[in-house]
């Protein structure tokens, strides 16, 4: 029976112990989310592609490209400055849609997950007072 007892004990402070990483993780995610939504057009990670700090960088990085697989030439295509703030009006708008939603998806898994963690570690927590009550 003491035997037993030892292996509950262990696996009730195991699972507290996941528990509580698996929350300080949870909430680091969650601030982080926080921000992007709070800032949706600075927030999340997108690397290469055209910059989308402003019209002037966006335009500039669009113009020095070579367009699919051409090489540069005097002939090449260049869209008019309406086409472009068009062009770079709907990437800016893309990319916050993208940011917001998947900072949104983020706060929902992560309320999920640490409303899970408050509901584990508080039930095995008690379960394991009861056991130390018990035994004395």
């Amino acid at each position: 029976m003491d035997k037993q007892h030892k292996i509950t004990q262990l696996y009730g402070y195991a699972v507290c112990l996941v528990t509580v990483i698996t929350f300080l993780i949870s909430v680091s995610s969650f601030v982080g989310a926080i921000f992007d939504l709070s800032d949706p057009m600075h927030g999340g990670y997108y690397p290469g592609g055209p910059s989308l700090a402003s019209f002037e960088n966006y335009k500039m990085d669009i113009l020095k490209a070579p367009q699919q697989g051409q090489q540069a030439s005097a002939t090449a295509y260049v869209p008019d400055d309406q086409t472009l703030k068009a062009m770079y009006e709907a990437a800016k708008a893309d990319r916050i849609q993208t940011v917001k939603l998947r900072a949104q998806r983020t706060l929902a898994a992560d309320i999920l997950i640490v409303a899970l963690c408050i509901a584990l570690f508080t039930f095995h927590w008690r379960w394991m007072r009861r056991l130390a009550r018990e035994e004395a």
